[in-house]
């Protein structure tokens, strides 16, 4: 690639909220610049794609799974009560790009995950995943 200057504030002076929101946004763009955008246009679209992630991957280097051991789930009796300790050890909270993180390495089928999400068993606070009352009951000691 050539020069061509990217656009915006570089990525490590945003804030998290900020570094999501445009790495979303570039994500959802990318198609239309990749089938209509001109080169030029798809070469800074690519490069500040990159630093987007890559300070994204800085900030928070087990949120992805880059950031997993990789390979076969952890062999656990009940996935998703493990997930549901997990957060509630970890202070009753997690990012939810950490649960998603969670459940791949416990095996939790995604069926699972979508109907823990729908349960009462976890609440949402903006980004992160919260444990209540009902999943804190649920969890095995």
């Amino acid at each position: 690639m050539t020069d061509v200057p990217t656009t915006g504030r570089p990525a490590a002076d945003l804030t998290d909220e900020e570094l999501e929101t445009q790495g979303k946004q570039l994500h959802d763009s990318r198609n239309w610049v990749f089938l209509h955008g001109t080169a030029a246009q798809f070469e800074t679209h690519t490069k500040r794609m990159l630093e987007l992630e890559q300070e994204y991957l800085r900030r928070h280097p087990k949120r992805t799974w880059q950031g997993s051991e990789g390979g076969t789930p952890e062999q656990v009796d009940d996935p998703v009560g493990e997930l549901l300790k997990r957060v509630d050890d970890a202070g009753g909270r997690m990012h939810k790009l950490e649960v998603h993180q969670l459940a791949r390495v416990l095996g939790v089928a995604r069926a699972d995950l979508a109907e823990l999400y729908r349960s009462d068993l976890l609440g949402t606070d903006r980004q992160d995943r919260v444990i209540t009352a009902a999943g804190r009951a649920r969890v095995v000691r």
